[in-house]
């Protein structure tokens, strides 16, 4: 189990009936546990596994639903059919249900005994139809659920138990989501906004606004010590130019600014309980930075930075959106090795069969996705209400497969858009000094970049270089939101009638409700 998930915990709950007497219900509560401990022993599933025993009749599934919802420490539920459990007794169970469901249809044993197997054999191990009447009372019902196919020892079968209980876990951490907006929303950006109040009811985020003037407050209380040594640990941590270490010169004032401005947003964001935040070039306070030596000098970027490799989520310009579900991508990312971070599509590189995309922004990319040790430098930005050098981190991003997404409001629903992208080596940036990924979409730019705006897709992204586009499916199947996967199979005429018919589908879906 993966310590960034040790609070966490999956219950397991495995269905049978008193019809072939106790003798068989202690046979499949024997089975349950062995498979149960041998889930967790396995060394691939990210949360724990807790078996909490047969429910063999109408008020026992609804007592370990029940229970399961008002559990904080649960996070999901593995249903299985050992025996023919009918499905009329789960009903009463799933209305009640509001944690994520995954129905395992497995088998204890992996093979028929054909030599041995006698009825009572057959009485016992029902898995086969077990499981379909399971699954037709939940297609009935409408019950969104993620249902995993396989024997319960295969590696792919605990991989894809293991993908679900990681969304579960982005899931369960965005129910009490807060986002801070310092700021609002960059004018007349569209992409970027949204219905906030649906937003809580459909994803769990709550976004607040919070005035600059109550940074500074927080800004005002950061004490000099403390700057002098996060200024200190910036130097430890990353490639610099020796010079930026005198303290009589510009770019020493730039980064201690900078850590300031860390210290403060990190105060700030611990004391609102807030897990992520957007910030506004074009409202940082009023504050006369050159006159004073107090205030925000510019955005703060290398803060915003720092902030996300340690679980922050952030969207510029007042993205919320991308601040909350750069979250989420993180938290899904704990204990995976290489990387997550908020992009923005930037310029395009137009070079045949390799045309690519430059993902940058200002200053604020994730140092997790980076190739190489960064560079802490300091740079002039012509930008927003503050025109002044200011600090950042600078490197090039690892090269490798990833996946790239964002949530659009169509008005009448939440689209996830997911495109499978490939990062390429890109070339030196002499005369723009900000961190960068360079990425071909799948299947190749013309198709990847054509389909991502006929979707309505943002001009910022969360990226990952360890998810993969089934992460994806199994969130946007737990919230009830519409997904677009955009891949090396991907033609434009095929995508564009998946929209058409999505939308009709949507409109009805609504007229009828």
């Amino acid at each position: 189990m993966e310590q960034a998930f040790s609070n966490y915990e999956v219950w397991f709950v495995t269905g049978a009936q008193l019809l072939y007497g106790g003798d068989a219900v202690v046979q499949v509560d024997g089975h349950s546990n062995e498979m149960v401990n041998g889930l967790n022993e396995s060394g691939k599933l990210p949360v724990k596994v807790v078996y909490k025993g047969t429910a063999n009749s109408s008020k026992e599934v609804e007592a370990v639903f029940k229970a399961a919802n008002n559990d904080d420490r649960c996070i999901g539920v593995i249903t299985w059919m050992h025996t023919f459990s009918p499905a009329k007794m789960w009903i009463h169970g799933l209305q009640q249900l509001k944690k994520p469901l995954l129905h395992l249809h497995t088998q204890y044993n992996a093979e028929i005994p054909w030599d041995t197997m006698d009825m009572d054999f057959m009485n016992l191990n029902q898995s086969a139809h077990g499981d379909r009447e399971f699954g037709h009372i939940c297609t009935r019902m409408r019950i969104r659920r993620k249902v995993v196919v396989g024997y319960w020892k295969d590696e792919a079968t605990q991989h894809k138990i293991a993908v679900w209980m990681r969304v579960c876990a982005g899931w369960a951490d965005a129910q009490d989501m807060l986002i801070i907006r310092f700021g609002d929303q960059m004018n007349n950006v569209a992409v970027t906004d949204g219905d906030k109040v649906e937003a809580e009811q459909r994803m769990g985020y709550h976004v607040d606004y919070c005035p600059f003037s109550e940074v500074m407050e927080y800004f005002k209380q950061v004490k000099e010590e403390e700057v002098d040594a996060l200024v200190k640990a910036y130097f430890e941590q990353y490639d610099h130019d020796q010079e930026l270490e005198d303290k009589s010169s510009l770019g020493y004032k730039k980064v201690w600014n900078s850590a300031k401005a860390e210290l403060a947003l990190r105060a700030i964001l611990k004391e609102k309980g807030a897990k992520g935040f957007t910030t506004n070039f074009d409202d940082l306070g009023d504050v006369d930075v050159e006159n004073t030596g107090l205030g925000f000098d510019q955005i703060p970027g290398l803060a915003s930075q720092r902030l996300m490799a340690e679980g922050y989520g952030f969207g510029a310009e007042g993205d919320w959106k991308s601040a909350a579900l750069y979250r989420t991508v993180w938290v899904m990312n704990q204990g995976l090795s290489k990387g997550c971070s908020f992009l923005e599509d930037y310029t395009l590189n137009f070079d045949g069969e390799n045309s690519s995309i430059l993902q940058s922004h200002m200053l604020e990319i994730c140092p997790m996705i980076a190739a190489s040790k960064p560079r802490l430098e300091v740079h002039f930005l012509g930008i927003g209400v503050r025109k002044t050098p200011t600090a950042r981190l600078v490197f090039t991003s690892k090269v490798g497969s990833g996946v790239t997404a964002t949530v659009v409001d169509l008005g009448n629903r939440f689209r996830l858009i997911v495109n499978d992208v490939e990062c390429i080596e890109p070339k030196p940036l002499p005369k723009l000094p900000v961190a960068s990924a360079l990425w071909i979409p799948m299947p190749n730019f013309e198709v990847g970049a054509g389909a991502w705006i006929l979707a309505g897709g943002t001009h910022h992204s969360c990226f990952s270089y360890d998810l993969t586009a089934e992460y994806w499916e199994d969130y946007a199947e737990i919230a009830g939101i519409e997904m677009m996967h955009i891949n090396k199979n991907t033609t434009l005429s095929e995508f564009k009638k998946e929209l058409r018919m999505n939308e009709v589908y949507y409109m009805l879906n609504k007229a009828l409700c």
